[in-house]
C-alpha cells in the first residue's frame, strides 16, 4: 500500500514543521487525535505511542519519530499494532509563496492471504488517508493563521 496526502499551505516550512514535528500536542491541535504519549526520546528519535479517531473508530499504534529540520522532514517508521512496519514520510517543498506539504505512507502487509488485499482496500482507503487529510486540512488552518 502506498498513499500519498497533499495539501498547499499558505504559510512556510518554518511555521508548519513544528506543528508537525511537536506530536505530543497533536491531542491539543488535532482534535481526531485522542492521545500522543512520550514513551523515550534520544536526540532527534522520539518513540511514541499514538491514538486518532477515524469517525468515532478508535484507532491507535506506536511509532518511532525521526525528525530532519534543517531539510525539513519527519519519518515515522510504525513499531506495534495493525500497521507495524508502515513508513511514514513528511516533507515540505516551497511553491507559489506557500509550502506543499506531503505524507507518504507505505505499508507491506504481510499477513498470510489478506495482508495486501486488507492494506489496500482497507487500511489505506478507510484509515490512512482519511486520517492524513483530516490533520492536515487542520494544520494549514493553524499555520495560515500565524501567518
Amino acid at each position: 500500500m502506498n498513499t500519498l496526502t497533499e495539501q498547499w499551505m499558505r504559510a512556510p516550512a518554518a511555521t508548519i514543521y513544528p506543528l508537525a514535528a511537536e506530536v505530543e500536542r497533536w491531542p491539543e491541535i488535532l482534535p481526531h487525535y485522542r492521545w500522543v504519549r512520550l514513551l523515550e526520546r534520544s536526540g532527534n528519535r522520539k518513540l511514541v505511542d499514538m491514538a486518532a479517531s477515524r469517525d468515532g473508530i478508535p484507532v491507535s499504534w506506536q511509532a518511532l519519530q525521526t525528525l530532519y529540520p534543517d531539510t525539513p522532514r519527519i519519518e515515522f517508521r510504525h513499531v506495534r499494532g495493525v500497521t507495524r512496519g508502515m513508513e511514514v514520510a513528511w516533507t515540505f517543498r516551497p511553491l507559489d509563496g506557500g509550502t506543499l506539504v506531503r505524507i507518504e505512507h507505505r505499508l507491506d502487509l504481510r499477513w498470510p492471504l489478506i495482508g495486501p488485499w486488507a492494506a489496500e482496500h482497507v487500511i489505506g482507503p478507510q484509515f490512512v488517508e482519511p486520517i492524513a487529510r483530516r490533520t492536515l486540512r487542520r494544520i494549514k488552518r493553524l499555520a495560515e493563521a500565524r501567518t
